[in-house]
Protein backbone atom coordinates (compact mmCIF):
# COMPACT_ATOMS: atom_id res chain seq x y z
CA UNK A 1 0.00 0.00 0.00
CA UNK A 2 0.80 3.03 -0.48
CA UNK A 3 1.44 5.38 1.95
CA UNK A 4 0.79 8.87 0.85
CA UNK A 5 -2.56 7.83 -1.23
CA UNK A 6 -3.69 4.73 0.27
CA UNK A 7 -3.83 2.89 -2.74
CA UNK A 8 -2.31 -0.57 -3.31
CA UNK A 9 0.30 -0.96 -5.68
CA UNK A 10 0.47 -5.06 -5.36
CA UNK A 11 -0.94 -7.52 -3.71
CA UNK A 12 0.68 -11.53 -3.25
CA UNK A 13 -0.59 -14.55 -2.51
CA UNK A 14 1.19 -17.10 -0.43
CA UNK A 15 0.79 -20.58 0.99
CA UNK A 16 2.07 -21.70 4.03
CA UNK A 17 3.22 -24.97 2.29
CA UNK A 18 5.42 -22.97 -0.48
CA UNK A 19 7.88 -21.60 2.33
CA UNK A 20 7.64 -24.28 4.69
CA UNK A 21 5.19 -23.05 7.47
CA UNK A 22 2.91 -19.99 8.40
CA UNK A 23 5.98 -18.40 10.39
CA UNK A 24 7.74 -17.45 6.93
CA UNK A 25 4.73 -16.27 4.78
CA UNK A 26 4.88 -13.25 5.76
CA UNK A 27 8.62 -12.26 4.95
CA UNK A 28 8.19 -14.44 1.29
CA UNK A 29 5.04 -12.28 0.65
CA UNK A 30 6.86 -8.63 1.47
CA UNK A 31 10.02 -10.22 -0.13
CA UNK A 32 8.01 -10.74 -3.87
CA UNK A 33 6.16 -7.55 -3.36
CA UNK A 34 9.37 -5.67 -3.35
CA UNK A 35 10.92 -7.53 -6.25
CA UNK A 36 7.98 -6.87 -8.25
CA UNK A 37 8.09 -3.66 -7.51
CA UNK A 38 11.92 -2.66 -7.81
CA UNK A 39 11.23 -4.40 -11.00
CA UNK A 40 8.84 -2.02 -12.56
CA UNK A 41 10.96 0.85 -11.92
CA UNK A 42 9.69 1.74 -8.83
CA UNK A 43 12.23 2.63 -5.57
CA UNK A 44 11.04 1.92 -1.64
CA UNK A 45 11.67 5.20 0.71
CA UNK A 46 10.91 3.47 3.74
CA UNK A 47 8.30 1.01 4.84
CA UNK A 48 5.76 1.16 7.58
CA UNK A 49 5.23 -2.35 9.45
CA UNK A 50 4.94 -3.92 12.43
CA UNK A 51 8.27 -5.18 14.71
CA UNK A 52 8.28 -8.98 12.75
CA UNK A 53 11.79 -10.46 13.69
CA UNK A 54 12.12 -11.68 10.36
CA UNK A 55 11.31 -8.72 8.22
CA UNK A 56 13.33 -6.24 10.61
CA UNK A 57 16.37 -8.64 9.67
CA UNK A 58 15.22 -8.70 5.46
CA UNK A 59 14.92 -5.10 5.14
CA UNK A 60 17.91 -4.40 7.31
CA UNK A 61 20.05 -6.36 4.43
CA UNK A 62 18.03 -4.95 2.03
CA UNK A 63 18.78 -1.02 3.11
CA UNK A 64 15.22 -0.54 3.11
CA UNK A 65 14.33 2.72 5.72
CA UNK A 66 11.91 1.11 8.13
CA UNK A 67 9.45 2.15 10.57
CA UNK A 68 6.97 1.00 13.21
CA UNK A 69 3.30 1.01 13.81
CA UNK A 70 2.68 2.86 16.50
CA UNK A 71 -0.67 0.91 16.99
CA UNK A 72 1.00 -2.31 17.25
CA UNK A 73 3.73 -1.36 19.64
CA UNK A 74 0.93 0.78 21.64
CA UNK A 75 -0.96 -2.77 22.23
CA UNK A 76 1.77 -4.68 22.99
CA UNK A 77 3.26 -2.20 25.99
CA UNK A 78 -0.29 -1.44 27.26
CA UNK A 79 -0.81 -5.51 27.72
CA UNK A 80 2.47 -5.31 30.00
CA UNK A 81 1.62 -2.56 31.85
CA UNK A 82 -1.85 -3.87 32.70
CA UNK A 83 -0.64 -7.17 33.85
CA UNK A 84 1.45 -5.33 35.98
CA UNK A 85 -0.98 -2.69 37.33
CA UNK A 86 -2.99 -6.07 38.92
CA UNK A 87 0.10 -6.05 41.77
CA UNK A 88 -0.92 -4.64 44.54
CA UNK A 89 2.47 -2.82 44.79
CA UNK A 90 1.81 -0.72 41.27
CA UNK A 91 -2.10 0.28 42.21
CA UNK A 92 -0.91 3.53 41.36
CA UNK A 93 -0.23 2.91 37.76
CA UNK A 94 -4.09 2.13 37.26
CA UNK A 95 -4.45 5.92 37.18
CA UNK A 96 -1.59 6.21 34.47
CA UNK A 97 -2.58 3.78 31.90
CA UNK A 98 -4.26 6.11 29.37
CA UNK A 99 -2.03 8.92 29.92
CA UNK A 100 0.92 6.54 29.01
CA UNK A 101 -0.74 5.29 25.57
CA UNK A 102 -1.96 8.96 24.95
CA UNK A 103 1.91 9.82 25.23
CA UNK A 104 2.90 7.25 23.04
CA UNK A 105 0.78 8.84 20.21
CA UNK A 106 2.20 12.26 21.04
CA UNK A 107 6.04 11.46 21.15
CA UNK A 108 5.82 10.09 17.99
CA UNK A 109 3.40 12.18 16.17
CA UNK A 110 5.07 15.64 17.10
CA UNK A 111 9.18 13.96 16.54
CA UNK A 112 11.05 13.86 13.28
CA UNK A 113 14.00 12.26 14.22
CA UNK A 114 14.43 9.09 16.66
CA UNK A 115 16.58 11.03 19.11
CA UNK A 116 13.79 13.37 19.92
CA UNK A 117 11.25 10.56 20.31
CA UNK A 118 13.21 8.82 23.00
CA UNK A 119 13.96 11.82 24.33
CA UNK A 120 10.02 13.34 24.98
CA UNK A 121 9.34 9.13 25.60
CA UNK A 122 11.58 8.47 28.38
CA UNK A 123 10.27 12.26 30.11
CA UNK A 124 7.10 9.97 31.17
CA UNK A 125 8.79 8.49 33.86
CA UNK A 126 9.73 11.92 35.36
CA UNK A 127 6.63 13.67 34.37
CA UNK A 128 4.50 10.45 36.41
CA UNK A 129 6.91 11.58 39.68
CA UNK A 130 5.60 15.11 39.54
CA UNK A 131 9.01 15.98 37.68
CA UNK A 132 8.61 18.46 34.45
CA UNK A 133 12.19 19.65 33.75
CA UNK A 134 14.43 16.81 31.97
CA UNK A 135 18.16 16.42 31.84
CA UNK A 136 17.89 15.72 27.93
CA UNK A 137 18.71 18.82 25.83
CA UNK A 138 16.64 17.44 23.28
CA UNK A 139 13.45 17.83 25.23
CA UNK A 140 14.32 19.88 28.56
CA UNK A 141 10.75 20.21 29.74
CA UNK A 142 7.56 19.12 29.62
CA UNK A 143 5.51 20.68 26.87
CA UNK A 144 2.05 21.27 28.98
CA UNK A 145 1.61 24.47 31.07
CA UNK A 146 2.80 24.46 34.60
CA UNK A 147 0.13 23.08 36.96
CA UNK A 148 0.01 22.70 41.03
CA UNK A 149 -1.36 19.84 41.62
CA UNK A 150 -3.15 19.05 44.82
CA UNK A 151 -3.86 15.34 44.62
CA UNK A 152 -0.24 13.85 45.96
CA UNK A 153 -1.88 10.38 46.05
CA UNK A 154 -1.65 10.17 42.10
CA UNK A 155 2.29 10.57 41.41
CA UNK A 156 4.64 8.27 41.77
CA UNK A 157 6.88 8.48 44.62
CA UNK A 158 10.68 8.37 43.66
CA UNK A 159 12.87 5.62 44.17
CA UNK A 160 9.74 2.97 44.88
CA UNK A 161 9.75 -0.53 43.83
CA UNK A 162 6.55 0.60 41.91
CA UNK A 163 8.65 2.72 39.75
CA UNK A 164 11.09 0.84 39.42
CA UNK A 165 8.91 -1.94 37.63
CA UNK A 166 7.17 0.52 35.87
CA UNK A 167 10.54 2.28 34.74
CA UNK A 168 11.51 -1.26 33.07
CA UNK A 169 8.83 -2.08 31.57
CA UNK A 170 8.92 1.79 29.99
CA UNK A 171 12.36 2.47 29.30
CA UNK A 172 14.17 -0.95 28.66
CA UNK A 173 16.68 -1.30 25.59
CA UNK A 174 14.25 -3.31 23.36
CA UNK A 175 11.45 -0.52 24.01
CA UNK A 176 13.42 2.47 23.41
CA UNK A 177 15.30 1.01 20.26
CA UNK A 178 11.78 0.47 19.09
CA UNK A 179 10.64 3.99 19.81
CA UNK A 180 13.51 5.85 17.71
CA UNK A 181 11.94 3.95 15.28
CA UNK A 182 7.78 4.51 15.62
CA UNK A 183 6.28 6.24 12.47
CA UNK A 184 5.95 9.85 12.91
CA UNK A 185 3.57 10.43 9.87
CA UNK A 186 1.68 7.08 8.47
CA UNK A 187 0.51 4.30 9.83
CA UNK A 188 -0.69 0.76 8.96
CA UNK A 189 -4.24 1.35 9.76
CA UNK A 190 -5.31 1.84 6.24
CA UNK A 191 -3.98 -1.45 5.69
CA UNK A 192 -6.06 -3.14 8.61
CA UNK A 193 -9.45 -1.60 7.03
CA UNK A 194 -8.06 -3.10 3.40
CA UNK A 195 -7.93 -6.50 5.71
CA UNK A 196 -11.73 -6.12 6.26
CA UNK A 197 -12.73 -5.66 3.00
CA UNK A 198 -11.07 -8.66 1.69
CA UNK A 199 -13.49 -10.63 4.34
CA UNK A 200 -16.40 -9.42 1.69
CA UNK A 201 -14.53 -11.27 -1.23
CA UNK A 202 -12.82 -14.52 0.42
CA UNK A 203 -15.01 -14.93 3.84
CA UNK A 204 -13.39 -17.11 5.53
CA UNK A 205 -16.25 -19.35 5.93
CA UNK A 206 -16.17 -20.66 2.46
CA UNK A 207 -13.19 -22.73 1.08
CA UNK A 208 -11.74 -20.80 -2.71
CA UNK A 209 -9.32 -22.98 -4.04
CA UNK A 210 -5.74 -20.83 -5.16
CA UNK A 211 -6.73 -19.16 -7.99
CA UNK A 212 -10.41 -18.34 -6.93
CA UNK A 213 -8.69 -16.69 -3.97
CA UNK A 214 -5.84 -14.87 -5.90
CA UNK A 215 -8.54 -13.15 -8.34
CA UNK A 216 -11.32 -12.62 -5.24
CA UNK A 217 -8.34 -10.89 -3.76
CA UNK A 218 -7.71 -8.98 -7.28
CA UNK A 219 -11.30 -7.75 -6.74
CA UNK A 220 -10.63 -6.69 -3.15
CA UNK A 221 -7.69 -4.40 -4.63
CA UNK A 222 -9.81 -2.64 -7.89
CA UNK A 223 -12.72 -2.24 -5.37
CA UNK A 224 -10.17 -0.28 -2.80
CA UNK A 225 -8.38 1.62 -5.43
CA UNK A 226 -11.67 2.90 -7.01
CA UNK A 227 -13.32 3.81 -3.13
CA UNK A 228 -9.75 4.89 -1.66
CA UNK A 229 -10.52 9.16 -2.48
CA UNK A 230 -14.59 9.04 -1.89
CA UNK A 231 -15.16 11.78 0.05
CA UNK A 232 -17.43 12.72 3.21
CA UNK A 233 -21.42 13.28 1.92
CA UNK A 234 -22.05 16.64 0.85
CA UNK A 235 -24.31 18.63 2.95
CA UNK A 236 -24.00 18.82 7.16
CA UNK A 237 -20.71 16.73 8.01
CA UNK A 238 -22.54 13.53 9.35
CA UNK A 239 -20.27 11.22 11.94
CA UNK A 240 -21.13 7.57 13.14
CA UNK A 241 -20.05 6.18 16.29
CA UNK A 242 -18.13 3.44 16.62
CA UNK A 243 -16.27 1.16 19.30
CA UNK A 244 -13.11 -0.24 18.05
CA UNK A 245 -11.61 -3.26 19.59
CA UNK A 246 -8.66 -1.25 19.78
CA UNK A 247 -9.58 1.15 21.53
CA UNK A 248 -11.43 -1.44 24.49
CA UNK A 249 -14.63 0.28 24.73
CA UNK A 250 -13.83 3.70 23.99
CA UNK A 251 -16.20 5.68 21.15
CA UNK A 252 -14.68 7.37 18.67
CA UNK A 253 -16.73 9.26 15.98
CA UNK A 254 -15.94 8.21 12.25
CA UNK A 255 -17.04 10.61 9.28
CA UNK A 256 -19.85 8.98 7.12
CA UNK A 257 -18.47 9.17 3.01
CA UNK A 258 -20.57 8.52 0.10
CA UNK A 259 -21.42 5.21 -1.04
CA UNK A 260 -18.93 3.01 -2.82
CA UNK A 261 -19.26 3.06 -6.22
CA UNK A 262 -18.55 -0.21 -9.26
CA UNK A 263 -17.52 1.23 -12.37
CA UNK A 264 -13.98 -1.43 -12.17
CA UNK A 265 -17.21 -4.36 -12.86
CA UNK A 266 -18.08 -2.04 -16.07
CA UNK A 267 -14.79 -2.13 -17.44
CA UNK A 268 -14.03 -5.99 -16.50
CA UNK A 269 -17.37 -6.72 -18.10
CA UNK A 270 -16.43 -4.93 -21.09
CA UNK A 271 -13.15 -6.34 -21.11
CA UNK A 272 -14.28 -10.10 -21.28
CA UNK A 273 -16.81 -8.82 -24.33
CA UNK A 274 -14.37 -6.95 -25.95
CA UNK A 275 -10.68 -8.76 -26.07
CA UNK A 276 -11.14 -11.81 -23.69
CA UNK A 277 -13.80 -13.63 -25.79
CA UNK A 278 -12.35 -12.13 -28.88
CA UNK A 279 -9.00 -13.85 -28.78
CA UNK A 280 -8.27 -15.74 -25.33
CA UNK A 281 -5.34 -16.89 -25.86
CA UNK A 282 -2.69 -14.30 -24.48
CA UNK A 283 -5.16 -14.41 -21.49
CA UNK A 284 -4.98 -18.04 -21.25
CA UNK A 285 -1.26 -17.93 -21.35
CA UNK A 286 -1.03 -15.40 -18.37
CA UNK A 287 -2.70 -17.31 -16.39
CA UNK A 288 -1.15 -20.36 -17.58
CA UNK A 289 2.32 -18.56 -16.26
CA UNK A 290 1.00 -18.23 -12.65
CA UNK A 291 3.06 -20.67 -10.60
CA UNK A 292 -0.02 -23.02 -8.26
CA UNK A 293 1.19 -24.46 -5.02
CA UNK A 294 -0.51 -27.67 -4.39
CA UNK A 295 -3.26 -27.53 -2.76
CA UNK A 296 -2.43 -28.18 1.11
CA UNK A 297 -5.33 -31.01 1.66
CA UNK A 298 -3.31 -32.92 -0.87
CA UNK A 299 -0.46 -33.33 1.15
CA UNK A 300 -2.26 -35.78 2.72
CA UNK A 301 -3.30 -39.53 2.06
CA UNK A 302 -7.26 -39.98 1.67
CA UNK A 303 -7.88 -43.23 3.34
CA UNK A 304 -10.49 -45.28 1.17
CA UNK A 305 -13.73 -45.69 2.14
CA UNK A 306 -13.41 -49.60 2.74
CA UNK A 307 -10.22 -49.36 5.06
CA UNK A 308 -11.85 -46.43 6.92
CA UNK A 309 -12.02 -48.06 10.24
CA UNK A 310 -13.50 -45.25 11.40
CA UNK A 311 -17.00 -45.23 13.26
CA UNK A 312 -19.48 -43.12 10.85
CA UNK A 313 -20.44 -39.90 12.36
CA UNK A 314 -23.86 -40.02 13.24
CA UNK A 315 -26.15 -37.14 13.88
CA UNK A 316 -28.09 -36.79 17.30
CA UNK A 317 -31.55 -35.18 17.66
CA UNK A 318 -31.14 -32.33 19.82
CA UNK A 319 -35.07 -33.25 21.16
CA UNK A 320 -36.35 -36.01 22.76
CA UNK A 321 -33.41 -36.90 24.49
CA UNK A 322 -33.69 -38.83 27.81
CA UNK A 323 -30.78 -38.61 30.65
CA UNK A 324 -29.44 -41.99 31.76
CA UNK A 325 -31.16 -43.18 34.91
Amino acid sequence: MHTESGTILDIQLVQSNEVGGRYHMEKEGLKRGLDHLESSGLTVGYIVTDRHTQIRKYLRERSINQFYDVWRFEKDLSKKLEQLSKNKECVVLKKWLRSIRNHVYWSASTSTTGPEKVAKWTSIVNHIQNVHVHDSPIFPKCAHPDRVSKNAAKWFNPASLELHRVEKVLCNKRVLKDVAKLSHHFQTSPLEAFHSLILKFTPKNVVFPFMGILCRLLLAVLHHNENISREQATGKPVFKVVFPKSKKGEPIARPLKTKPTYNYVDDLMRLVFEEVIVDPAPFVEELQAIPVPMAISAEFERPSKEGNNCSPCIPVQSRGIRQPT
